[in-house]
């Protein structure tokens, strides 16, 4: 039997004891009193405590004074205990609930969950900045109405989704993104939206490399193979058979030379990094000097400029490369009678190699191309100038290993400056 109710009946008892004397040997009134007095004065001490009860059952709250007596303190305890508990576990699941949250805010990916009608519940930043939207103001909407991509809205309506989507920005920007939808608490739908700007220029990159080595190398090998075929079916002079073998050597050579500069830049990329040598810039200078007007034969005025006051740490023979390239592209685009200067100084940023010609110039929209491999601004001309489209492609490979910047300016009919700009980190004062 539950103690409240042993401690009431003993109570009851207790008044019984006393009423039933005093009603037998004074009178049966005031028997019935003393006996009615005792059940009010229980009545009225359960009732207290019911009343505090019923006002803290409105607006729980965890009190360690929510006491009662007898009976009742062990009601208000376990209520307390109960409480604080609940309160206890509530306050873990509110920490989980924002630390996932927080883990959701943290993803560099994009996530948007729908309810069972494709309304938006929510979303992370990422993918407010992906897919334009604003969880304050979109929250319950139909997402169809705020992505309207004809591809996009096909694809959710679908149903399909083993395969993502990939849908590219409508918003005046070359993003490219994933999104793979997973379903999830029954018809409800998660998406998942990864920014693959990246790779997929990257992809391009690889098949437009791709298609130009293909289209680089087919032209030679074509001309080789025409002049091997004449010469097999057809007797020709000695004189003739000579020149032919000359353009041959010269299409060959442009092979090699294609073949060289592409093993170069594959080894630029794979390498770890540069070395920290000491390159001695005025004896640099000088050696590119010389190279500048062996490459002239005398057609151009070739003027090195250096203020000697600092050497540079890094591998020389990238740097050479990198140098050489920049020296020997200002010469051949440069009309006989012109001038190249060649320029290493300290600036305030740290130290600059420049290269400076009085040749044809480049326009303007051609410039935040001119890195790419195979990139030309005249196909032609480039061809008739010995290069192979990947110098500027192994300059800028190279710099970027040594933490130097290269900076492009041009004017056609003007002329141009390539400046490699390194920090102050690779410069060794003198």
């Amino acid at each position: 039997m539950p103690s409240q109710i042993v401690n009431a009946l003993v109570l009851i008892l207790l008044a019984a004891g006393l009423a039933i004397p005093v009603g037998y040997f004074v009178a049966h009134w005031a028997g019935w009193a003393i006996f009615c007095a005792g059940l009010g004065l229980q009545m009225l001490f359960n009732f207290r405590n019911f009343a505090r009860l019923d006002r803290w059952s409105r607006r729980p709250v965890v009190d360690a004074n929510l006491e009662g007596a007898g009976a009742w303190d062990g009601i208000f305890g376990r209520l307390y205990r109960h409480e604080k508990e609940l309160r206890t576990l509530i306050s873990e699941r509110d920490d989980q609930i924002e630390r996932l949250f927080a883990a959701l805010q943290a993803l560099t990916d994009g996530v948007v969950a729908l309810d069972l009608n494709q309304h938006i519940v929510y979303c992370n930043t990422t993918a407010e900045e992906q897919l334009g939207l604003v969880l304050a103001t979109d929250s319950g909407q139909p997402v169809v109405n705020i992505v309207r991509q004809p591809e996009f809205v096909a694809y959710l309506n679908s149903g399909d989704f083993e395969r993502p989507l990939i849908l590219r920005s409508e918003r005046g920007t070359e993003r490219v993104l994933s999104i793979h939808v997973v379903s999830y608490a029954g018809n409800r739908r998660l998406m998942q939206i990864k920014d693959v700007t990246q790779s997929d220029r990257l992809d391009q990159m690889r098949r437009d490399f791709v298609a130009n080595v293909s289209h680089e190398l087919r032209t030679p090998l074509t001309v080789l193979a025409g002049f091997l075929e004449t010469l097999q079916e057809i007797d020709l002079e000695r004189d003739e058979q000579h020149r032919y073998l000359d353009l041959m050597a010269e299409q060959s050579k442009r092979m090699e030379s294609i073949v060289q500069d592409l093993l170069t830049l594959s080894s630029i990329e794979s390498a770890p990094p540069p070395s920290n040598d000491l390159v001695d810039m005025s004896t640099l200078m000088d050696k590119l000097r010389r190279d500048a007007e062996a490459l002239s034969a005398g057609r151009h005025t070739i003027i090195a400029e250096s203020d000697g006051l600092c050497d540079l740490r890094g591998s020389e023979p990238e740097l050479v490369s990198a140098f050489g390239n920049l020296v020997a592209n200002a010469v051949r685009y440069t009309p006989a009678g012109g001038t190249v200067r060649i320029e290493w100084k300290v600036t305030p940023q740290g130290a600059e190699y420049a290269v400076e010609d009085t040749g044809i110039g480049i326009e303007a929209k051609h410039i935040p191309r001119l890195t790419e491999r195979f990139y030309r601004v005249d196909r032609g001309r480039s061809r008739d100038a010995g290069g192979t489209g990947l110098g500027l492609a192994i300059v800028k490979h190279s710099l970027n290993r040594h933490q130097a910047q290269l900076d492009i300016r041009s004017t056609p009919g003007v002329g141009s400056r390539f400046a490699a700009k390194f920090p102050t980190g690779r410069i060794v004062r003198l």
